[in-house]
């Protein structure tokens, strides 16, 4: 069975969608799709996926059972070309730096940060 998938998103549970969207906006260049009450979407020309973000405990979530923060076991990942130097710009700003810019024995190099509600956005670059 073969069925098109016409687009993809992540959706995230998080207490104030609103500080996650301005740390996205802000800092890894995504842009407002849409927004209203509670649930932002988001989207890069670049990224193949819109990153949504939903108020915890919206009555929509099903199932309810589920509809915990997204926090925890959880990163964000954005492949890159040039980690270093959006590194340098992310502590020049002050953005809480979880894993300074460091590399795998396979060539993954990464370095996370923490958002306001606190996801772990990681950048990657393979070298």
């Amino acid at each position: 069975m073969t069925h098109a998938i016409t687009a993809t998103a992540i959706s995230l549970n998080v207490p104030d969608p609103t500080a996650s969207r301005d740390f996205l906006v802000e800092h890894f260049g995504f842009e407002v799709e849409m927004e209203h009450d509670g649930i932002v979407s988001l989207r890069r020309a670049d990224v193949g996926c819109n990153v949504i973000f939903l108020r915890t405990g919206l009555t929509t979530f099903k199932p309810a059972r589920r509809a915990g923060s997204a926090g925890d076991g959880l990163l964000l990942a954005f492949v890159t070309d040039d980690l270093d130097a959006w590194h340098a710009e992310l502590v020049e700003h002050g953005i809480t730096v979880v894993t300074a810019p460091e590399t795998e024995p396979w060539g993954e190099r990464y370095s996370q940060y923490e958002d306001p509600n606190g996801l772990i956005v990681q950048l990657v670059q393979w070298v």
